[in-house]
Order: C-alpha cells, then structure tokens, then sequence
C-alpha cells in the first residue's frame, strides 16, 4: 500500500511537471505568432485526398468557423471530360476566396465528391453532404441523370441546390414535382434545341437526321426537338439513339444514309459524339454536321480528329471569348476566368468549367449578402438579376429557377482544329 501511495504521488508530481512545460511551450508559440491565433490546416476534401494522398492542404488566412459548400461532379468515368473541369474550376475559385479572406472572415471548405460519373454514387454522395457533412448549399450534378436522381433528397432536406446540367427537367420537370430548393447554370436543352433549330432554318436545312445519346441528356434534347421543330417547319427523316460507350456507330448510320437528310444532328457529350463524327466522316456522308454544346471542351476536337473540322454547335461564349467584340457584357468576366484557369491548370476552360464557375459564384454572392441560413439563401438565389456569368447574364425568378434565355448560345464551329465563333 505504501508502495501504492508513493508511485501515485510521483505520477501526480509528474503529471504536474508535464502541464507546466506544455502550458510554457504554448506561450512561446503565442509569442512567434505575433499574438495571432495560430492557423490549423483546413481538413482534405475527399476529391483532395483522392489526387493527392496524405499532401497538406494549405492553410487559408481566413480565420474562423469553416462555411461548408457541397460540391459532386462527374470527375472520373465517362463524363471526366465535363466534371473534371468543373470540379477544378470550383477549387480554384475556393482558394481564391480563401486567400482574400473568405466571406466575411470565414474560411469556404469545399467538400467534394467524385460520383464517377453514376447515378447511384450521385445519390450516395448527396446524401453524405446533406446527413453528415451539413453543407450549407450543393453545387455539382454534371450531367443531367445524376442531377435529376438527387433533387428528391435536395428537395425533402431544404439545402438549396445549383445543377450544371442541362436538362430542362432539372427545374421544369413535366411531372410537377417541387423545385422549390433547385436551380441550374447551364442552358435549359429548350432554349439550346431553340437555337439550333433556328440555325437550321436559317441554312434551309429542314429535313435532318436526329442521332441522341441514350442516356437522360440525349432523350431529353429529343423530346425537345420534338416539341419544337414543327415551329421552324423542321422534320427528322431518320432518328436513331446509339450508347454512352459506343465504339462504332456505322450500321446506325448506315440506315441514316438511306434517309438522305440535308444535315445531321448529333445530341451528346465530348466522348461518344467523337466517336459518331468519325463515323461520320468515314461513311463519307456529305452534308453538314450540327452538335450539341456538350461537345463545348478542346477534349472532343483531340479525339474526333480531323473529322472535328466545319462541325458546327450552339455553345456558351468561353470557348470562343478572344473572338467577341469588346461591346461583349461578358467578355471582361470571360478573359478573367481563361486567364486564371490557364494559369492554374496549363490548359484552356471549357464550357462545363464555366457551368461550374457560375453556380459557386451565384451562391457566394447569395451567403455574403444573407449569411448561412438555407432558406434566406434560396430566396437571395431566386432574387439574383443581372449577374454577369460565364454561361450568361442571370436573371432567376420564381418562375425560372434558370435564369438565361437563347441570347446566352452563340454558333460556333470547329476550324482548324481550333473553335471559332460564327455568329451571334
């Protein structure tokens, strides 16, 4: 017992020696700092830790609590060539504002998931960020599937949404189902299938084959077309759906080739719609070849190829912001993202990074002028008028959680392996 009583008397002494050298240690800290706090590494994303594991982040110089901004993009899988842009151009835009100090003095932590370009994973990662990361708002949803299989979640929990994809259901669904929560930054297909029609009219192409990806991007643009063409007195001799994963699409255009349209109109992303214009070529069709402005990334000009050439597409202004007259309302907004993307990334924006750049500055604008509260920052979203983008100039309402009108599309093509503007 003695023995006992002597080893808990030494431990206590021990123990009291310990706190006093570590309480002197933190002074001494306080003292280089200048009588700052000191900084603690902002934690890893999980996008972070999947590129670079075990790397430290870097310390923001905006102190206080963290607001949290959800983000899921399409980084990996099939739709890499849309979501790996936009999730770079969102982390770009967090360490800048992190760098001058935050919002109001609180530091962003983006927190990022890679849904790999599925609509399960989709789900899965919503739901982390609303049960378990308690994000303040979600930006993300690259391609339409995935942003329309998480609006149910978006909508029950009250976490104000911004999409990137373009599907008109996103925020018009013909269902009715409430959209209440959810808004969108890229181009309603509506407003896209509008302009492409209206080109079509101008040209006197009137009798065309329609080619869709299967997928909800590619059926959605085709109802759409549907709906719209008889307007333009536009009719699809032919209309024929191929794969997400289509590596020859030739008996699919073989049976287009007996229908002998004036012009064809390709409905997907930069992957497979490569993949459909070589085929094109190759089958030596001779008739002008219109896209969606899924194909707006220099990815699709690298692998079509050659068969890229004179391919014309309604797109957004980034891709071709050199080109705009100075008159241009977003051209100084425009030159200052490429700017700053190629700086980070040695590589040119695509159209998708720009999708990306106006939902997270959109709800930026709307947290520094209401703070964190979801619904005042719904309503400050849904009251946004006259913001320059680099989609377009927004104007949402409660009745157009969109916010853009065919005036954000310009007709563009490809020349010389290179995207140049064609006209407004």
């Amino acid at each position: 017992m003695r023995l006992w009583k002597a080893w808990n008397t030494f431990g206590r002494s021990r123990l009291r020696l310990w706190a006093l050298g570590a309480l002197v240690a933190m002074v001494a800290l306080g003292g280089c700092g200048g009588g700052q706090s000191a900084n603690t590494a902002k934690p890893q994303t999980p996008a972070e830790k999947s590129e670079s594991p075990g790397a430290a982040v870097e310390k923001p110089p905006a102190a206080g609590e963290p607001i949290k901004i959800g983000a899921f993009f399409s980084a990996s899988g099939g739709a890499a060539p849309l979501g790996k842009p936009e999730l770079d151009t969102v982390k770009m835009l967090v360490d800048e504002l992190n760098q001058k100090g935050g919002i109001g003095g609180r530091p962003v932590e983006l927190i990022a998931y890679d849904d790999k370009s599925d609509q399960n994973e989709a789900v899965l990662a919503v739901k982390k960020l609303i049960e378990s990361d308690k994000v303040a708002a979600i930006v993300g949803g690259t391609i339409s599937g995935n942003s329309l299989a998480v609006i149910p979640q978006v909508e029950k929990a009250g976490v104000p949404y911004l999409s990137v994809a373009a599907s008109r259901q996103v925020v018009r669904p013909d269902d009715g189902s409430p959209r209440k929560w959810t808004f969108k930054t890229a181009q309603g297909d509506d407003i896209v299938i509008d302009k492409v029609l209206e080109f079509l009219k101008e040209q006197n192409l009137t009798k065309i084959a329609w080619l869709n990806v299967a997928n909800a991007y590619g059926s959605s643009g085709r109802a759409e077309f549907e709906r719209l063409a008889p307007n333009y007195g536009i009719e699809a001799v032919a209309k024929e759906e191929f794969e997400a994963t289509v590596n020859d699409a030739k008996a699919m255009l073989t049976r287009v080739k007996k229908a002998n349209p004036q012009a064809i109109v390709v409905w997907g992303t930069v992957q497979e719609s490569a993949v459909v214009t070589k085929n094109i070529r190759e089958l030596g069709f001779d008739v002008p070849v219109i896209e969606s402005h899924g194909i707006g990334n220099p990815q699709f000009i690298q692998l079509a190829g050659e068969a890229a050439e004179n391919v014309v597409f309604p797109i957004g202004r980034i891709v071709v912001a050199d080109q705009l007259p100075d008159s241009d309302p977003q051209k100084a907004t425009l030159l200052e993202y490429k700017k700053a993307y190629e700086a980070k990334y040695g590589t040119a924006p695509s159209t998708f990074g720009g999708h990306a750049w106006d939902a997270f500055q959109i709800l930026i604008a709307a947290i520094e002028k209401v703070g964190t509260d979801p619904g005042a920052i719904r309503d400050a979203i849904e009251g946004t008028k006259n913001f320059v983008g680099i989609t377009g100039v927004f104007n949402f309402s409660p009745d157009d959680h969109t916010g853009l009108t065919k005036d954000s599309l310009v007709i563009a093509r490809v020349k010389n392996g290179a995207f140049e503007f064609v006209h407004p």
